[in-house]
């Protein structure tokens, strides 16, 4: 939507602004953001109140905008980048109306005057900053709620509105990513899960460590035929047999995750993503863009079906290299039934083929490793959603509109 005025004490006509989609940053929808945005006296000649009004009404026809007195609004200054609007309005069109103050100005000026978390401020600066690089500004608008005694409370970020000359918009209306806000960021990996992997991502180099020297004491006086050994293999098998209980006790969680877990990306389903002929088809259609036959793949919000029969397969791989661990231990302690029936199939195959498998195993661990941080990498660069970090932050960014497979479409 686009708008312009002349000004009538300079005869000078101010450019034409575009107002494009309000981003939201909690429960407020974008049509709401938008009418308290446009909140202004009916005579009001700025560009900004006449661009966002028109865009509300051409996008937004069953929005109101709140009706505002011109004694309520204590416009924005050279020195106070913000202006500040009192409404009687609803904060979700839902409730009941109420007396509001609305903050809009300049993104970083309105941030130093809300209470906002850590995470919140970092969505807001990354989805503003795609704003920015378009040459779009980003209209910040706060909102703080009036109590019976007149008191104004905190304000609260709510979001953004994207304005910019028509001119720029008319640059980058070609390509559609250079659209305002148009990426949403979708939580995705829970807590639980980001501890489990990163627990697993040590515990696995620990062992891995440890286990090698085991198997060859390459430093140490261990190293050297006619030293004195001391106590130092000791200690490295004390470090693998607990990291090794301590990967089990992670193994349990896991597994009763799978089971109890609300969130569908944890639970066994996601573990086998093979239910249909679709599916195949998918797994198809990845399995040919890893390999750069196709340029596009079809759009997983979690782990598309070749990822997820890759780690089914490491979760066995990993669940038999704990046996086998287990199993060798079992040896130390024959004196326990337990462990005299658990270490039987060391047995039958003999102790130097079981460490042998183990040995194995190990490698086939690292390969999966080396090739996992290669694919990670590989996504980062191209598909540009933060899946290298939402493993920390536990978040993913999709462009909004996205329509995945596993998940409703991205609004």
């Amino acid at each position: 939507m686009t708008t312009s005025t002349d000004s009538v004490a300079t005869g000078v006509q101010t450019p034409a602004l575009v107002v494009g989609t309000a981003f939201s940053l909690g429960l407020m929808s974008e049509g709401r953001i938008m009418a308290l945005a446009a909140a202004c006296p009916s005579t009001s000649t700025d560009p900004v109140d006449i661009a966002t009004t028109e865009a509300l009404e051409a996008n937004f026809p069953g929005v109101e905008v709140p009706e505002v007195h011109p004694d309520d609004v204590d416009p924005a200054t050279r020195n106070r980048r913000y202006s500040l609007v009192r409404v009687h309005a609803s904060l979700t069109g839902v409730d009941a109306p109420q007396d509001l103050v609305v903050m809009r100005g300049d993104l970083d000026t309105v941030l130093t005057k809300v209470t906002i978390g850590r995470d919140e401020r970092g969505v807001l600066k990354r989805n503003a900053n795609l704003v920015i690089r378009r040459g779009w500004r980003p209209l910040a608008v706060a909102v703080a709620t009036v109590d019976e005694n007149g008191t104004v409370g905190p304000f609260k970020m709510e979001g953004f509105i994207p304005v910019c000359p028509e001119t720029v918009a008319r640059q980058s209306a070609t390509d559609v990513s250079t659209g305002p806000a148009v990426w949403a960021r979708v939580r995705l990996w829970s807590a639980s899960l980001r501890i489990q992997h990163w627990s697993n991502v040590a515990l696995v180099f620990i062992l891995s460590c440890t286990g090698f020297y085991i198997m060859d004491p390459f430093f140490g006086p261990s190293a050297f035929v006619g030293e004195q050994t001391g106590f130092l293999m000791g200690w490295v098998r004390l470090i693998h047999f607990t990291a090794a209980f301590v990967w089990l006790v992670v193994a349990l969680t896991r597994i009763w995750s799978a089971f109890t877990s609300r969130d569908r990306h944890l639970r066994w389903p996601a573990m086998w993503p093979l239910k249909k002929k679709e599916d195949i088809r998918n797994l198809g259609r990845v399995l040919q863009h890893y390999v750069f036959i196709k340029e596009e793949a079809p759009l997983f919000l979690g782990h598309n079906p070749l990822q997820q029969l890759t780690y089914l397969a490491v979760y066995i791989v990993c669940g038999i290299q704990m046996m086998i661990g287990f199993m060798l231990y079992g040896l130390y302690h024959q004196s326990f039934a337990f462990w005299a029936f658990f270490s039987t199939p060391v047995h039958w195959i003999g102790v130097p083929a079981m460490r042998l498998i183990h040995t194995l195993v190990m490698f086939a661990l690292w390969m999966f490793v080396i090739a996992h941080i290669y694919l990670v990498l590989r996504a980062e660069s191209l598909e540009r959603h933060g899946g290298l970090s939402s493993m920390i932050n536990g978040g993913v960014w999709v462009k909004r509109g996205s329509r995945p497979v596993d998940a409703p479409a991205v609004e």
